[in-house]
């Protein structure tokens, strides 16, 4: 038995120097929603594409790039990666599969911040068997 009992929610925090900017930039690159700004606290949080999963956006003078790296499913990595690198998001070195199981690219917001794709591999491996 667990000593927390936890729900089916989870917040990826992450320090950033401009909550609202970086709240734009979530939503125009991976269409997150934001939920709200809480100016007093320096803190912002966003609805992601996974039911239960929110992004929280930290504003830090000098934020922690890396503190954290979420990884995002998507069903056709090659398509993802195009459509972000065509829109100005840099990516570290190529993507990089493991067949059978998993292909993944690692990505960076503007403030440096790394986060990965993820397409699963491992259903096409199950249905060729």
């Amino acid at each position: 038995m667990p000593l927390v009992s936890l729900e089916n929610t989870i917040t990826l925090a992450m320090s950033v120097q401009d909550r609202h900017v970086s709240a734009e930039w979530y939503q125009a690159k991976l269409g997150f929603e934001l939920i709200h700004h809480i100016d007093e606290a320096g803190w912002s949080e966003m609805k992601t594409k996974t039911d239960g999963v929110t992004l929280g956006l930290g504003e830090q003078a000098e934020p922690a790039p890396g503190n954290t790296v979420p990884v995002f499913g998507v069903s056709d990595i090659a398509t993802a990666r195009q459509a972000l690198e065509s829109s100005g998001v840099r990516f570290d070195g190529a993507t990089e599969t493991i067949e059978g199981m998993v292909s993944t690219a690692t990505f960076y917001d503007p403030d440096g911040n790394a986060l990965m794709l993820a397409q699963d591999l491992s259903q096409a491996a199950s249905a060729a068997e």
